[in-house]
């Protein structure tokens, strides 16, 4: 590195610090120019009362934007939390102009034309705008702008596993230079050839950052070596680097990690659910508008198919069973009846191929998945989701989760009509423990991943390959 980098970073680094003041005034920018557009659509001219509106909205705008922490940065988090948090903070300050208008209806007047005109401007405006400026800011960042120095501190599973990482997204901007290990080089297995060199020991990179060389510091230490982290840490403290601490234990297993304040005791949450605040609001109406909608659409085809099995076979058209649900509570799901039998103990037999107990027009419901069409009931109610890992029968969780490791983890989310597992082709009969630990696989990384754009994707998923599979009986 030439006695030079740290200069020529740093100049980097004011230069896009100052992105963020453009982005303010992009966005003040973004609201009054929607508002003219808004205003011309309707026919309408810019007065005294449209600019004490425009005045409000930019206030308010700017207001939540700044509470929701909109222009941090936002290198290495997703396209999807950027746009929502961008779109809410529209949201709220649309909603904080129709109280205004509430509580001052002489002062602040507002057409109802022009204000869905206006909001449906900016939620289209702010998207594009945020998808091209970050399109642009990659592409800087993988021509060497903007970029942030990076050293691995260990050379572990987890540390590897991050170079590599960093290595496959160079538009996150954060150029690694290599490991620091105290071990000797011979004392240490690469697990690739041609990885980040071994540069030299941890006090040489705590040197690096204290001379501003190095930006970042990621601690990949396993955590026994709890004393050495320690006095990292401290030495540290000596520095303006960033410093992140990735526990190889675990790294694999969490969840959905956060801090928590106990008091004045923080702790970091290991196994959580995604969904906490906000998100449940967001997640719930997600499931009322999806659910509201497909039973619109699908309720003479359920009186159709209520009908068939009436005419069909002997017994009631739903069939009930308990399952788990959010938090292992249990739940009354609904399906319609597809067998001769209503099982619901302590042993429940899952159906398999050419199964006697499944009526004629059962099976082609069950292979269909039309059989779980009522469950939309169970998600306005709130027992259940229409995203999310399949609720099992009580009988299968309670021997399952004695077979497999984590299994009840799936449990810190709603149970799902439709899900990540069930669109990669596990659904249906598990006759083997691989694949119900497949599924759990799949079930795991989809809590690990939610938010509402990977519900979206796995809803038109489901529309177009995931209602029929050849495991479903």
């Amino acid at each position: 590195m030439s006695q030079t980098a740290p200069e020529q970073q740093g100049f980097v680094h004011s230069r896009f610090h100052g992105f963020a003041v453009l982005f303010r005034l992009a966005d003040i920018a973004i609201v009054q120019v929607t508002m003219q557009v808004a205003l011309w659509f309707s026919g309408k001219d810019l007065g005294s009362n449209e600019m004490l509106v425009a005045i409000l909205a930019t206030v308010g705008f700017m207001f939540f934007a700044e509470s929701m922490a909109l222009y941090r940065s936002w290198r290495s988090t997703r396209l999807a939390e950027l746009l929502l948090t961008n779109w809410l903070s529209w949201m709220l300050a649309s909603m904080f102009l129709l109280i205004c208008a509430y509580f001052m209806p002489n002062k602040v007047v507002i057409d109802r034309q022009t204000m869905l005109i206006w909001g449906v401007l900016g939620i289209v405006v702010f998207g594009l705008f945020r998808l091209v400026c970050r399109h642009l800011i990659f592409s800087l960042r993988r021509r060497g702008f903007n970029t942030q120095t990076a050293a691995i501190l260990g050379i572990t599973k987890s540390g590897v596993a991050l170079a590599r990482n960093l290595e496959d997204n160079p538009q996150l901007g954060i150029r690694l230079i290599g490991f620091f290990d105290d071990r000797a080089p011979e004392r240490i297995e690469l697990e690739e050839e041609h990885g980040p060199a071994l540069l030299g020991s941890v006090d040489q990179a705590i040197k690096l950052a204290r001379s501003n060389a190095v930006d970042i510091l990621y601690i990949a230490m396993p955590m026994r070596a709890e004393e050495r982290i320690t006095e990292i840490l401290m030495l540290c403290g000596d520095s303006t680097a960033a410093v992140h601490i990735i526990p190889d234990f675990f790294v694999y297993n969490l969840l959905h990690a956060r801090w928590h304040e106990v008091g004045d005791v923080q702790s970091l949450s290991v196994y959580d659910s995604p969904l906490d605040g906000l998100a449940t609001w967001v997640k719930r109406v997600e499931d009322i508008v999806l659910s509201c909608a497909i039973l619109t659409l699908v309720s003479v085809p359920m009186l159709l198919i209520s009908l068939i099995i009436k005419l069909t076979s002997a017994g009631p058209v739903l069939f009930k069973q308990h399952r788990y649900g959010l938090d292992g509570r249990k739940i009354m799901v609904w399906k319609f009846r597809t067998m001769r039998t209503m099982e619901n103990g302590g042993k429940v037999v899952q159906a398999t191929k050419n199964d006697p107990r499944v009526t004629r027009f059962g099976g082609f419901l069950r292979r269909t998945s039309l059989d779980e069409l009522p469950q939309f009931f169970n998600v306005l109610q709130g027992q259940m989701s229409v995203v999310g890992p399949r609720p099992h029968a009580v009988a299968h969780n309670e021997q399952y989760r004695s077979l497999i490791s984590g299994y009840m983890l799936r449990h810190h989310m709603k149970p799902g009509i439709t899900g990540w597992a069930q669109i990669n082709g596990w659904r249906g009969e598990t006759d083997t423990l691989e694949k119900m630990e497949k599924r759990l696989e799949f079930d795991l990384a989809y809590i690990r991943n939610w938010s509402v754009w990977f519900d979206i994707k796995i809803v038109f998923k489901t529309v177009f390959q995931g209602f029929t599979g050849s495991n479903a009986y």
